[in-house]
């Protein structure tokens, strides 16, 4: 492990832990929760409201800051950082999920995805090497292996491909990664498991992911349609087949009651674009469960969106006027319905640290699922 880059678990509670991630740019808390920053920015809040909410990570993504606008423009301007005003550590993927799931897909070999850029058609390769080379422009501080994703309903074989194809990129990543490590300003790389919902391609992922070494390493491959039920299935038994001393990383994950849940199995790490994205069509989330503020029902109604809740939104303005800002798509809804997401997030995650320091998880996570499940199906 990079003397950069150091994680101190000093809790356990079952199979969760309280730790923490020293980085050069900060420590963070763990479990932690990354706002997603697509394209060098959260959208709709300004870096220091990210911050305010309590974040101590965000995440960029490789796919779309590579062609808009472009990891060497953003290397030249003195790196992603300093681009976007944020001071604190950030994750970059690895441009994978984007390239499967956006482009316009032409072909994927072992040197890596041709594909055709969703904005102007242009062709590109990412390769394992040339996905380490646009986080390393970007100045990532956690950069991301290159890999394979499939969905689960592929073929059987198709999925042992990708798992295998997926190591193979792994360990070009790594090796990538390892040349340039002198002149970047990286602090880390992850590995990421892949396998779909099979326990022995996991296994099979895991064993030689732990035998190339990696700093932390990231469940990938999930939360991309198989459902709630299936996903706590792999999480079962996917994070335990994965080094007890470094982070784990849920990749996309999500929902509150998937990370409630997923905490409980022994995950470090979350990113989603759900806080932001229902942020902005007006859905704001509550220990209740969601919110729809363009419904009637909140067209007078003059109490917070969450009483308790510190963030700004809350702390001045009432559903009622939310409620007609966002009817009337004035863009300072979009501001405060994200900002109270974020926030409520992050609140989340600090409940769920305390619990596991306080050795209370399970009581904490049971009256947190009923409560927030109740709401959802009200």
């Amino acid at each position: 492990m990079s003397s950069r880059f150091q994680f101190t678990i000093h809790a356990t509670d079952g199979r969760a832990r309280l730790g923490t991630i020293a980085m050069q740019r900060g420590q963070i808390r763990t479990p932690a929760f990354m706002p997603v920053g697509t394209a060098a920015t959260v959208k709709a809040v300004k870096p220091e409201g990210v911050r305010a909410a309590g974040a101590d990570i965000i995440l960029g993504n490789t796919y779309h800051l590579m062609l808009r606008p472009g990891a060497e423009r953003v290397a030249r301007l003195g790196g992603l950082h300093r681009f976007m005003g944020w001071d604190r550590p950030i994750l970059t993927d690895s441009g994978g999920y984007q390239v499967m799931s956006l482009s316009d897909l032409n072909k994927v070999t072992e040197q890596g995805v041709t594909f055709k850029s969703h904005l102007d058609g242009s062709r590109h390769l990412l390769s394992p090497e040339r996905s380490i080379e646009v986080q390393r422009l970007l100045g990532s501080s956690i950069v991301m292996q290159f890999d394979e994703l499939v969905r689960p309903d592929v073929p059987e074989k198709k999925q042992r491909e990708a798992m295998g194809r997926s190591i193979r990129w792994a360990r070009r990543s790594r090796e990538e990664f390892d040349r340039g490590e002198a002149h970047a300003d990286a602090n880390a790389i992850f590995g990421i498991q892949q396998g779909v919902l099979d326990e022995k391609l996991r296994r099979e992922s895991a064993d030689a992911l732990i035998d190339i070494g990696f700093d932390g390493y990231a469940v990938g491959g999930l939360a991309v349609g198989e459902g709630q039920e299936a996903m706590l299935r792999c999480l079962d038994f996917a994070p335990g087949q994965l080094p007890a001393d470094k982070p784990r990383y849920l990749m996309g994950v999500g929902k509150p009651d998937d990370i409630v849940e997923a905490v409980t199995r022994g995950i470090d790490m979350f990113d989603c674009v759900l806080p932001t994205r229902s942020g902005r069509t007006g859905q704001a989330f509550t220990a209740d469960g969601p919110l729809n503020i363009r419904n009637a029902a909140h067209a007078e109604d003059q109490r917070p969106l969450e009483e308790g809740c510190p963030c700004p939104a809350c702390s001045t303005y009432s559903r009622a006027y939310l409620h007609h800002l966002v009817r009337s798509q004035e863009i300072l809804g979009a501001m405060l319905m994200t900002e109270h997401n974020l926030w409520f997030y992050q609140r989340m995650m600090q409940g769920l640290r305390d619990a596991i320091g306080e050795g209370r998880l399970a009581a904490h996570a049971r009256d947190f699922l009923a409560r927030y499940r109740a709401g959802r199906k009200g």
